[in-house]
């Protein structure tokens, strides 16, 4: 049941082709049909497909969807990864043209935010922090070697950052890691000048399809190239409306250069949307007919009209929050939609918190996306490492995590030397801090320290034999004295408290999910694939999250705030001339709305306990006025809706005195 657009774009397959698929136009189908017709009618082995999306979430979904179209043998020899899982896969076969040893470590990103702080120093505050982990990432994102990155710096910022990502790298490769930003830009290297590398991998990967082409950056594009090589075989998906991060990196030009760079390109327009409301289409429409466009498209749909875009004007953040509260229970009890029926999307993360006091005052059960993962907490990541590195000695990721918490005075610059070291001798950290011959190579407290953390850590393996696994986690808390470590790190007896109860809740499920003789590596290795699964959908909650967040989602209502000049757009983007991306991720916001649509916006702000008046967004003014119910425009309709709203109220009110 394909229609004519998706069934072209399904059925071509000899040469590179570009689908803009605009938003609510079944892209992901179309990527799950065309792998099932490459398959079908023999043009390439299965093994020999690659699929990449830009989130695990996506992969997930995509290789479910094939596995109903094609036998189970061709769905498991399909590669369905995100692109740096592919990067990974890459450096695992080819670790020695990367300059890595076998097992070598991927950094996760507070490793790597731990590694650049101790590096730039303790006199380095938090937000100059966070710019240079960001110039880093770009360096990267770019291509750029840290040579090269200091041959190009001309602000005094990039110049400190290229500086940082020289000594950065130096200690990657001292430790036998790499980062996330690694796992694309190495493999680029290796394919761009190792000629035998380029056609191996060109013969392994026979046909790729890449989803979201429109968020790939400079290495992410590169690596596609070199991978299709001149004949382009490929199906590149994206739609340039959809581009929301260039903030890292993503650069929509991308899906122009592919026409440059291939120029037998074909270009197939998926522009009809089974998702949304005609008025919700006809404003996403008319809002981003005002960027300029390479490819114009327009969206139609067969579906109704739909009711009219409200458009909320209120006092302050706490009243817009309260009629948003209103708003969400009127609708569920005149329409019947589920909570999880409903989003609530907004600029940025600070805007979540007069919606979620509003919701709880009124009783509307919420999931707040976006809010630290239990499992990302730093006192769960910590004991995580010590039963990691207890049941995989070349586990380095762990022991750089673990190996001075609690604190044992072992240094950077010892760190460093015994990487230097491990790295000489092939061996991990753990092994080269058991090695007497080694430990004489530094001086001799911080080689004391090392040898009573290696025999730490040697014990809790003996241990493991004989214990379960939350007997071992006991285990650690006892020996590695990591109770007495938080109290003392937590001057706050209140976060000492929540900290340590995080610790005795990862205890808890240790023993829930202990159903055998299972090992505490085995275990943890599962609660690492729980944390990257996104498994927990909030139940039938109300959905609070970034307009950005919410890219790819759908829900029957959707209720955008913040609508001003100076929250979206952006007050950077308004003072530096970027509107077409703040445009973009309204347009984004827009069709994640498959019926109803209410737009908001506050006249008074306030910031550091100082109010000020705001305007509505300049991109209300873009809407068409007839698909609008605007406060104010129409009394009666205002009445009518503020009765409906009130009666809602005492219908449910009467319900609960019974």
């Amino acid at each position: 049941m394909l229609n004519p657009q998706q069934r072209a774009a399904v059925e071509y397959c000899d040469g590179p082709l570009l689908v803009l698929a605009g938003a609510g136009s079944g892209k992901t189908r179309v990527i799950a049909e065309k792998i099932a017709h490459l398959i079908a009618r023999g043009f390439v082995a299965p093994a020999k497909i690659a699929a990449i999306t830009f989130t695990n979430k996506a992969a997930r979904e995509m290789r479910e969807r094939v596995a109903r179209r094609v036998k189970a043998d061709a769905a498991e020899a399909l590669s369905v990864c995100t692109f740096h899982a592919l990067g990974l896969k890459f450096l695992q076969i080819e670790h020695a043209r990367a300059g890595l040893r076998r097992g070598f470590s991927v950094l996760d990103a507070d490793d790597s935010a731990g590694l650049v702080r101790e590096l730039a120093g303790a006199s380095v505050k938090s937000d100059q922090l966070f710019r240079l982990r960001a110039l880093l990432s770009r360096l990267k994102s770019d291509g750029l070697t840290p040579d090269q990155a200091l041959d190009t710096a001309r602000a005094p910022r990039e110049l400190e950052a290229a500086r940082l990502y020289a000594a950065y790298q130096k200690r990657l490769a001292a430790f036998n890691a790499v980062d996330f930003d690694d796992l694309i830009r190495l493999p680029v290297a290796i394919l761009q000048r190792d000629e035998e590398a380029r056609l191996a991998w060109r013969e392994r990967i026979r046909y790729l399809l890449v989803d979201e082409c429109q968020d790939t950056n400079a290495a992410q594009y590169a690596f596609l190239r070199l991978l299709a090589g001149e004949r382009g075989a490929f199906t590149c998906v994206g739609d340039d409306d959809q581009s929301i991060y260039a903030w890292r990196g993503a650069d929509p030009g991308n899906l122009d250069r592919l026409s440059i760079d291939y120029p037998g390109l074909r270009v197939i327009k998926l522009e009809q949307n089974y998702r949304c409301a005609q008025r919700v289409l006809r404003a996403a429409n008319a809002l981003i007919a005002n960027n300029p466009h390479a490819h114009p498209k327009k969206l139609w749909s067969a579906l109704a009209d739909g009711e009219r875009i409200r458009v909320m004007e209120c006092r302050d953040a706490g009243h817009e929050a309260e009629r948003v509260a209103s708003q969400l229970r009127y609708l569920r009890d005149k329409h019947r939609l589920a909570w999880s029926d409903c989003a609530v999307l907004y600029r940025g993360n600070h805007q979540a918190r007069p919606l979620e006091k509003a919701l709880q005052i009124a009783h509307i059960p919420y999931h707040l996306t976006g809010a630290l993962s239990f499992l990302d907490r730093a006192e769960v990541k910590d004991l995580l490492a010590y039963l990691r590195l207890a049941a995989n000695p070349d586990d380095d990721a762990a022991f750089l995590r673990i190996v001075n918490v609690p604190r044992r005075e072992i240094g950077v610059t010892t760190l460093e030397k015994l990487g230097e070291l491990a790295q000489s001798r092939h061996l991990s950290l753990l092994r080269a801090a058991r090695s007497h011959a080694l430990l004489q190579q530094l001086a001799s407290r911080p080689a004391a320290a090392l040898t009573g953390f290696a025999a730490l850590i040697d014990a809790l393996q003996t241990e493991s034999r004989r214990l379960r696994a939350p007997e071992l986690a006991e285990e650690v808390l006892r020996r590695s004295r990591y109770a007495e470590h938080l109290a003392h790190a937590s001057k706050d007896p209140a976060l000492h408290q929540r900290k340590l109860d995080n610790v005795r809740e990862l205890i808890d499920w240790f023993r829930a999910m202990d159903t055998g003789r299972a090992r505490a590596g085995d275990l943890a290795a599962q609660l690492a694939l729980l944390n990257h699964a996104d498994r927990d959908d909030g139940g039938d909650a109300v959905r609070l999250m970034t307009l950005h967040a919410a890219k790819g989602l759908e829900f029957r209502s959707v209720h955008i705030v913040g609508c001003e000049d100076g929250t979206l757009p952006h007050e950077g983007a308004i003072d530096e001339g970027r509107l077409d991306e703040e445009r973009r991720l309204l347009y984004v916001g827009i069709t994640r709305a498959k019926q109803f649509l209410h737009l908001s916006y506050s006249v008074q702000g306030r910031r550091y306990g100082q109010a000020f008046g705001q305007k509505p967004s300049r991109f209300l003014d873009e809407l068409p006025a007839a698909d609008l119910h605007r406060d104010g425009a129409d009394p009666e309709a205002d009445a009518q809706a503020r009765q409906e709203i009130a009666g809602a109220h005492l219908a449910r009110l009467a319900a609960m005195l019974g």
